[in-house]
């Protein structure tokens, strides 16, 4: 092959490497985003070792977008507001690290929102529970936890399952004051409720801005119970820190493409 032509091909591979880049970060800023779950605070909903995609486009675009949260305007464009029901991605700006939360919309722009003996009330209507059994999962200590589970309804018909590891109104956060969420605000709650910092804590999460919505949790597209790179600060695009051994054992296949709800 002629040195003309192995530099016509070396020009066309790398023409569709940055358009496929290009298309990559597209896709990426304005239609999904890779999310990984890293802590227990959606247990049963969401594990850790979950992979998910978040569509960016459903509640509009802020600043929280694009990547690094980059300030190239103010305010969001093609809002719309989550319901009551669904799991949101958040950027928490009273976390130090300003890290991303992934948490339960319970509470939209005048509703009222209380937890009485650990039953969470919406604008005075108790949520309904129903005992489903026993779960059992490895806790953020690393030990086998075994706690219940339970079906939540709520007044608008939306249903999941939470857990509650002590009994009704044992834990700090099963009481809490009534809160009227403000407008442009949202009050947002784990699933794992005895293990979960969110808008219960006002200091730490408290009234969630709209303009810090990221998106909607969608689909799971890997799930393992292993550790999946060799070094815990690791990335999901550095493919170079993957524990392959490690982690394929673990693949959860029964996750798989799983819609969350």
């Amino acid at each position: 092959m002629s040195s003309t032509l192995l530099k016509e091909k070396a020009r066309k591979e790398t023409v569709g490497f940055i358009i496929a880049g290009i298309i990559a970060i597209i896709i990426r800023t304005f239609f999904f985003q890779p999310f990984n779950i890293p802590s227990g605070s959606m247990y049963p909903t969401l594990m850790v070792g979950d992979f998910l995609f978040v569509s960016k486009y459903t509640y509009g675009y802020s600043n929280t977008a694009f990547p690094f949260h980059h300030k190239f305007y103010e305010g969001r464009v093609m809002s719309r507001n989550p319901k009551n029901g669904e799991v949101v991605v958040f950027n928490n700006i009273k976390d130090p690290e300003n890290r991303d939360f992934i948490k339960r919309c319970v509470g939209v722009p005048g509703d009222k929102i209380q937890v009485k003996e650990g039953i969470l009330h919406i604008n005075g209507q108790a949520v309904t529970m129903e005992y489903v059994g026993m779960y059992t999962y490895i806790n953020q200590y690393g030990q086998l936890d075994a706690v219940k589970k339970y079906k939540e309804t709520m007044p608008n018909g939306t249903s999941y399952h939470v857990l509650m590891k002590y009994e009704f109104g044992k834990h700090p956060l099963d009481n809490t004051p009534e809160y009227t969420v403000p407008e442009g605000h949202f009050f947002m709650m784990g699933d794992n409720r005895h293990n979960s910092e969110d808008s219960r804590v006002m200091d730490a999460v408290g009234f969630v801005p709209v303009n810090t919505l990221i998106g909607r949790a969608e689909i799971l597209f890997f799930s393992t119970e292993a550790k999946l790179f060799r070094h815990p600060d690791a990335r999901f695009w550095q493919l170079w820190n993957l524990d392959v051994l490690a982690w394929i054992p673990g693949i959860r296949w029964d996750r798989f493409l799983n819609v969350i709800r």
